[in-house]
């Protein structure tokens, strides 16, 4: 196990063969093997909505839908370390304000983009994604 979460989900896959499987699929079963992928998320989401008030299950949910999301980028060949630079990179240049879009009855922090703000850029970062779209 290391502090770099995208190592450990590959090497899982690598164990269990995932990625070596997911390449031979075609266009449509990539699509259904997203919508699984969703599913799999909702349902983690799912896991913490229904479990507010416990702990113990509040941490498992939040770690299982980082492994799941993480997961499908992997699954995808998509190189997640590069899309969350682009993503964290895009991010740090946002500015504390006001979205009045999204209450923020806490008042935390809000982050709002800049009239300059230029949005994370993932071409070329695809993976099989790509092939969904062009077989």
């Amino acid at each position: 196990m290391s502090i770099v979460w995208v190592n450990d989900i590959e090497d899982m896959h690598t164990k269990y063969g995932v990625n070596e499987k997911v390449r031979t699929f075609d266009a449509e079963k990539l699509k259904q093997f997203l919508e699984f992928r969703v599913k799999f998320l909702e349902e983690e989401l799912n896991e913490l909505k229904d479990n507010i008030n416990n702990p113990e299950e509040i941490v498992d949910a939040l770690i299982d839908l980082c492994v799941v999301a993480i997961g499908t980028l992997d699954a995808f060949d998509v190189n997640a370390k590069l899309a969350w630079n682009e993503v964290h990179s895009a991010n740090m240049q946002k500015q504390v304000g006001i979205k009045e879009s999204r209450p923020n009855p806490l008042g935390l922090p809000d982050l709002v983009k800049p009239e300059w703000w230029i949005a994370p850029d993932h071409s070329g970062n695809h993976g099989l994604l790509r092939k969904m779209i062009h077989e």
